[in-house]
């Protein structure tokens, strides 16, 4: 099969409450490569900002690692964030999670006056400058929002987060499951997740559709 495109796949960590949202980061690289792409994924080597135990909702006493985590995710085949080079690559995504909200930046916490992990800014910046496709799930398009100021993105309908969006200087539309929102100028593709409502059908249909959308761009 003639591969469409190379992406790049930032994660977060495992697990929806401290790190990469599983089934999005899943379905996410079964896109990839069942529309003939293929993909590397990158994590920063940095401590988890906390954990949770996903059955209590609980703050666990214990330290883990971003990278180590995200590993299981993708069987050890990962790659240090520091190493990243756009040149390498058609296109970057960034599931979904807290982990996006609380590793890859402070959104949790800080809302829209956050910060963004300097090497998640540096590969956004990076691919933004080639002018490459840029996609983002679920909570992550905040964090490219930040980072590149007066894009379009969508997190869905959730009227807080939209307005913290809006502070960043970007611009919010509405979306269902299945919607794309693209930045046609920037080449920013966004898409809800589970900032709706969600079944694992629905994140395949978002994880699908965003991802065909960036290959049209490729």
């Amino acid at each position: 099969m003639t591969k469409k495109g190379k992406f790049a796949v930032i994660l977060a960590g495992n697990g929806v409450f401290d790190g990469s949202e599983i089934h999005e980061a899943t379905m996410t690289l079964y896109a990839i490569m069942k529309h003939g792409g293929e993909y590397e994924t990158f994590a920063p080597d940095m401590d988890q900002h906390h954990v949770i135990n996903h059955i209590t909702g609980e703050e666990m006493q214990e330290k883990r690692n971003v990278m180590i985590e995200a590993s299981r995710l993708v069987r050890g085949d990962i790659k240090n964030l520091s190493d990243f080079n756009a040149d390498d690559f058609d296109a970057i995504i960034i599931p979904g999670g807290f982990g996006v909200a609380k590793n890859l930046s402070s959104f949790a916490f800080d809302g829209a006056d956050c910060s963004v992990n300097g090497e998640v800014e540096n590969a956004i910046k990076a691919m933004a400058k080639q002018h490459k496709p840029i996609g983002a799930l679920c909570i992550s398009p905040v964090v490219v929002a930040k980072v590149l100021g007066d894009v379009t993105v969508t997190i869905g309908q959730d009227q807080g987060t939209a307005d913290a969006v809006k502070q960043m200087g970007a611009a919010h539309e509405n979306a269902q499951h299945g919607d794309v929102t693209i930045d046609k100028k920037n080449k920013i593709f966004t898409t809800p997740c589970y900032m709706l409502d969600s079944t694992i059908l629905d994140i395949a249909e978002d994880a699908d559709t965003v991802v065909k959308a960036m290959m049209k761009e490729i």
